[in-house]
């Protein structure tokens, strides 16, 4: 009896599917260091080849501060800075991943930003010297954020991820790392769930009375 040439396939097809390496989920859980404290809001990524379709964001000002704080998007994503506070305020940022100013407005800028480069962005108020924020752009679609448990868990695709299938290099960033222009490395072994710590600065303290500038401003 002859064997059909279907069955031949399906035996082949078979036969190759366990050398196929299918994507697996990677749980990473980032503690303070030194301590068991979760750290919350960090951004934890492996680069990969994979990319993400751009998205449209905001960042809104209100109690003169950034909402969110952090924003992580995907390389080419617009995002548009509404100002929902009673006074004007001055967003800019001087880093080179992407350098940009909007000058004092109220109510929402006339066209979003564009940011068109992976890197970290700084945010600041040229009016509110207090206000931080950070855009994270990625070119990775392994990203994520962790969670008030200090955990975030990433979808990993070993065909598309750099180097040794058993050795991972993990980006993690936070605002409060020391040289917050660049994320900390950590090299990972294995795909088994991961506890990483970092060292961070203190938590800032608590806005302060306006500055003559700053109330000179307060009610443009």
């Amino acid at each position: 009896m002859k064997t059909s040439v279907v069955a031949v396939l399906a035996a082949l097809l078979l036969s190759v599917m366990p050398m196929i390496a299918s994507a697996y989920e990677l749980s990473v859980t980032v503690l303070l260091n030194g301590t068991s404290e979760p750290v919350a809001d960090a951004v934890v990524f492996v680069e990969d080849t994979r990319q993400t379709a751009p998205v449209a964001a905001e960042i809104y000002q209100k109690d003169r501060a950034f909402h969110p704080q952090v924003l992580v998007i995907p390389v080419g994503s617009s995002v548009d800075f509404p100002n929902r506070d009673n006074t004007q305020h001055h967003v800019y940022s001087f880093s080179p991943a992407k350098p940009f100013n909007i000058e004092l407005y109220a109510d929402r800028p006339a066209s979003p930003i564009v940011f068109d480069k992976p890197g970290i962005v700084e945010l600041g108020c040229n009016i509110h010297d207090h206000m931080q924020g950070f855009v994270i752009v990625t070119d990775n679609a392994a990203t994520g954020q962790t969670n008030a448990a200090g955990q975030v868990t990433l979808t990993l695709d070993p065909q598309g991820t750099d180097g040794d299938q058993n050795r991972l290099l993990l980006k993690v960033w936070h605002p409060r790392l020391v040289d917050n222009t660049r994320p900390a490395l950590r090299e990972l072994k294995g795909r088994q769930p991961a506890v990483v710590t970092l060292d961070l600065e203190p938590e800032p303290a608590l806005n302060g009375p306006m500055d003559r500038l700053q109330q000179r401003f307060r009610e443009l």
